[in-house]
């Protein structure tokens, strides 16, 4: 630090008789009264200054009464304005309890953990410094967990970026559900940072479960530790958090760590989960977003692996990744969803690092790829010559054929290939500005796979200017898009019909 914060910090402390303790750090309205407050909303805070205000505000402007919320913000040696913001507000709110700690720590772990030690609470819930909850958010996750008597619970969370909004994590909150294991849902591991989702506090303390002190991947840990132990879980369709990834938001810790230090964190996570001894079926399902997602698609499928010049240090990591399986008795990539991921994972075994990196160059660039349809089934065009890995099996493929209009709709035809057709729930339109902004219209599926949807022309004449996402869905919460084969007519700029061929 230099001189001038430091001196700006020691004016601070000096001006408000900051006295840090023997643990290190400050504390302020401990104990604001006798009574026992119903939700703790933790907040690790680290030069928020630019957001800060609005989080803290989101939580005392919930539909919960603010009175029966215990807020813990901890302060981790904020060189900005951010100590100012909580002092006010903890001046003007008993049960806004602050914290300062002495020194920097350099990963919200400690915070969190510290809050959690110092909670009262029947339930806790975690909210970062730049992000801010719906105004029901906290009534919705409480009342879900009263009601069910469950262990945790998960809502909808909306990312906001400069231009559009999107759901994270779907399969977490297209649904109610009560009473139900965690290994229920395929994708629960997939998403498990601190948002949206509230969890017993003696579900936390009795199992002494903790963030470990790492830059990446803290919360991952935890929240495997917290669904390990969890005997059954809640979702709810309620919008609860708003994941802040504005353009002006940088300080994320994410985006202060590099993919070599995120992969060392992961490796630390992937250890710990086989260490844990779990049964093959729970071990499969973590590890598979440990294995697939970050250790291969965020070490791989990026711009950053295709533009280094240093591809050697890639392998070498993902090499050390695999060395952490040797233990285990099964394939990893039997359990992976993407099949890009499962040819990519033999390329490397077979030592075809080239063609991996060709396989993923072709990913990134081909927006729009070929496809083959063999036995009703259907199989990406890879840019392989041999036949091993030149047709990649896809999932599920939807394929657009006819439009026209017909008492009052607009009628769509396509043909979808693949292994869930039967699954196939309804064809989605969705506002890309506005994410919540979305209609829902049936589909007759015939036995041959084709796909007949009716949209009311009053729907669409009725819809705001903007852009929207049309696509299938299927299982609930996974999408499919609907491909249109070779050429497309649109409406240009001017109104006028335009052509584009692909």
């Amino acid at each position: 630090m230099n001189e001038e914060l430091l001196e700006k910090k020691e004016q601070f402390e000096n001006e408000n008789n900051i006295k840090y303790n023997k643990e290190g750090y400050y504390i302020k309205n401990k104990n604001f009264s006798l009574r026992k407050p119903k939700i703790t909303v933790i907040t690790p805070v680290y030069n928020a200054e630019k957001y800060l205000k609005k989080t803290i505000d989101s939580v005392i402007n919930q539909s919960f009464d603010f009175d029966k919320i215990e807020y813990i913000l901890v302060d981790d040696g904020s060189t900005d304005s951010s100590r100012e913001i909580l002092f006010e507000y903890a001046n003007k709110h008993k049960n806004i309890i602050i914290i300062f700690l002495k020194e920097n720590t350099g990963t919200p772990a400690m915070p969190r953990n510290l809050g959690i030690k110092l909670s009262r609470s029947k339930y806790i819930t975690f909210l970062d410094a730049d992000d801010w909850f719906a105004k029901d958010g906290l009534n919705a996750m409480y009342t879900a967990l009263e009601k069910s008597g469950d262990d945790y619970v998960v809502g909808k969370t909306i990312q906001v970026e400069s231009d559009k909004t999107k759901i994270i994590g779907e399969y977490e909150s297209y649904t109610e559900r009560r009473n139900i294991s965690p290994y229920s849902i395929p994708h629960i591991f997939h998403h498990l940072g601190p948002r949206a989702r509230m969890i017993k506090s003696s579900l936390i303390k009795e199992h002494n479960i903790q963030f470990p002190e790492m830059k990446f991947a803290e919360d991952k840990q935890f929240f495997i530790d917290v669904l390990v132990n969890c005997k059954s879980i809640s979702t709810t369709t309620n919008v609860i958090y708003y994941l802040n990834r504005l353009s002006d938001n940088d300080s994320s810790l994410t985006k202060q760590t590099d993919v070599m230090q995120k992969m060392d964190s992961n490796i630390k996570v992937i250890k710990h989960v086989i260490n844990k001894k779990l049964s093959s079926n729970k071990e499969k399902m973590i590890l598979n977003r440990l294995y697939e997602f970050d250790s291969i698609t965020r070490l791989f499928d990026r711009q950053h692996f295709l533009k280094s010049k240093d591809k050697k240090a890639y392998y070498k990591k993902f090499q050390e990744v695999l060395d952490t399986t040797k233990e285990l008795n099964y394939d990893i990539s039997e359990n992976f969803f993407n099949p890009i991921n499962k040819v990519a994972f033999q390329l490397f075994i077979e030592e075809r690092y080239q063609d991996l990196t060709k396989l993923f160059k072709w990913n990134k660039k081909e927006k729009v790829k070929k496809y083959i349809i063999k036995d009703n089934l259907p199989y990406l065009i890879a840019p392989f010559e041999d036949e091993k890995y030149k047709y990649i099996r896809t999932p599920m493929l939807a394929v657009y054929h006819n439009r026209y209009h017909e008492n009052g709709n607009v009628i769509l035809e396509m043909q979808v290939f693949g292994d869930y057709i039967k699954n196939i729930n309804d064809l989605i339109i969705r506002d890309r500005e506005n994410v919540l902004n979305e209609h829902s219209f049936p589909i007759k599926l015939n036995k041959d796979g084709k796909i007949k949807v009716a949209i009311d022309e009053n729907i669409l004449n009725d819809l705001t200017s903007s852009s929207y996402a049309v696509f299938l869905r299927f299982n609930g919460y996974e999408k499919i898009n609907i491909r249109i084969n070779n050429f497309s007519f649109y409406t240009t700029v001017n109104s006028n019909l335009g052509l584009k061929i692909n």
